[in-house]
């Protein structure tokens, strides 16, 4: 056996056992890619409200989570708030809460969230404009098929991780099973040669071949930008290129903060002025708030829309107002400005709307990928079925003498 028929046996194996992986986690791709350009117009009437005439008078941040809180009910504690400063935007303020028990309570990823709202507020108001169960929210959804398969976190984390570094490899030995041995070859490699008479299995060769030859290196770097959030070596040795061989800087140590009690709603609201004053041509605030007592809060002031580089990100001491760190994209190394662009660069956003379509459409070929690849495979095997077991090649017949008539 060659070396190309032992890496055809190689990617054929890889296929099987990944392929069900690799089609469910390009297909959740597909959808996601444009969540933000769809959810806009889907979920127009809890994103936008009527903004009152002749003002701008916006209730307090405070007033909103309470408010929010009310209308939740006792139970839920608030995660993050996105604080828009357009007039026509709601404000939401999102609850979640992880089961972090074994395998035997957690069984899939009804399990593994316990709850996941979003409730959707008029900042200028109070007033409830909608209570989004986010847990089974469509793209909520789809985001959790994309890395668990809906599995628990723990199980479907790794399936997906080991199912696309598989992938890495198939691309690779792809493209080797790809390479055609001489000029001649190579015409039906580039370009699609089908006539009339063409049956769909020569199709369903050259589409398998030829897409999959144009989809390489986009899928590749969807790929590896997917394996960071699966693997950390591949994000640290992401980084470690990036900063020119360099090891990373060690994490950042934040000081720990003392608990008091000061008048909760006080600090926030001098929080959220304190922020407004220093960007007040930001296009909307995200804050994280603190998990745990001694933890600060983390602010991002966004300039933009969805984008990479155009946000400031502060860490605030819950207690004080104080602000304890602050982070521009400008002053990272290589190595985090890598990093923070993981994510623009997986769904393509990097290059906008253009980049989008990219992702999507590297995704939609690496979707039919595994289709198109057992598709092959099956007919190889029907082929080798119906062969007589004891019949020979053509060339191997005995040849015509007197004794054996021509028919």
């Amino acid at each position: 056996m060659n070396i190309k028929k032992t890496i055809g046996k190689i990617h054929l194996w890889l296929g099987l056992t990944s392929g069900l992986v690799v089609f469910m986690v390009s297909i959740t791709g597909c959808l996601w890619v444009f969540q933000d350009e769809i959810r806009p117009l889907v979920y127009q009437d809890r994103m936008y409200i009527d903004p009152p005439p002749g003002g701008n008078d916006r209730m307090p941040l405070t007033a909103l989570v309470n408010a929010a809180e009310e209308a939740l009910g006792n139970g839920y504690s608030v995660e993050r708030a996105y604080y828009p400063t357009a007039e026509n935007e709601t404000v939401y303020i999102q609850f979640r809460k992880f089961n972090e028990g074994t395998d035997q309570t957690v069984r899939w990823y009804g399990d593994y969230i316990v709850y996941f709202y979003k409730v959707f507020l008029n900042p200028y108001t109070g007033e409830v404009v909608h209570i989004e169960n986010t847990k089974w929210e469509f793209f909520n959804v789809v985001l959790w098929a994309h890395f668990t398969l809906l599995l628990p976190y723990s199980i479907g984390h790794e399936v997906v991780g080991y199912g696309i570094l598989v992938f890495v490899v198939m691309l690779i030995t792809g493209l080797v099973l790809w390479w055609p041995k001489n000029r001649s070859a190579a015409r039906q490699r580039f370009w699609f040669r089908w006539k009339r008479t063409t049956r769909w299995k020569r199709r369903n060769y050259d589409l398998h071949n030829i897409l999959g030859f144009y989809a390489l290196v986009f899928a590749l770097v969807m790929a590896v930008t997917g394996l960071v959030w699966s693997f950390d070596w591949v994000g640290e040795g992401i980084q470690w290129v990036a900063n020119g061989g360099k090891s990373i800087k060690a994490g950042h140590k934040h000081p720990k903060i003392t608990f008091s009690e000061p008048d909760q709603a006080q600090v926030l609201d001098a929080i959220m002025a304190k922020m407004v004053g220093r960007h007040p041509d930001a296009r909307y605030f995200y804050i994280r708030f603190p998990r745990k007592e001694d933890s600060p809060m983390s602010i991002n002031a966004t300039m933009g829309n969805h984008g990479y580089g155009n946000y400031i990100r502060y860490l605030i001491h819950p207690y004080t107002a104080e602000i304890i760190e602050e982070s521009r994209f400008e002053n990272l190394t290589n190595g985090e400005k890598a990093a923070e662009l993981n994510y623009p660069i997986h769904v393509g956003s990097i290059l906008g709307i253009p980049g989008k379509v990219l992702a999507f459409l590297t995704s939609l070929v690496a979707a039919s990928l595994p289709v198109s690849g057992c598709l092959i495979w099956l007919g190889k095997r029907r082929k080798g079925k119906r062969r007589p077991s004891g019949s020979r090649h053509p060339a191997q017949r005995p040849a015509t003498t007197a004794a054996t008539p021509r028919p």
